[in-house]
């Protein structure tokens, strides 16, 4: 039963890295002129990540000087998932062979 949880855990995680991923990836293309803002799809696209993202991105960017149009925020979120899957591992393997 515990390690479903954990493996629930690695999937969300694992799943917001791949969004924070295609979020930055879809912003370069638009910011180098590959995707245009003006279609309908894109723009949804692009506010659905926006809405996801940028609860997890603000406190980060309240505490992180201002690096001018560079925005190292979806890296250190990433940064904190990565931690956040050790500690999982971590935990979990501490939960299964502690028992024993």
């Amino acid at each position: 039963m515990a390690t479903a949880l954990f493996d629930i855990a690695h999937l969300l995680l694992t799943i917001l890295t791949w969004i924070i991923i295609i979020q930055v990836v879809l912003s370069l293309l638009v910011a180098f002129n590959v995707l245009n803002t003006h279609s309908a799809g894109v723009r949804g696209v692009m506010n659905a990540l926006e809405r996801i993202t940028d609860p997890l991105y603000r406190p980060i960017r309240r505490v992180l000087p201002d690096f001018g149009p560079i925005d190292f925020s979806p890296m250190v979120v990433i940064i904190v998932i990565v931690i956040l899957h050790k500690l999982l591992d971590g935990a979990e393997s501490s939960l299964i062979y502690g028992s024993l």
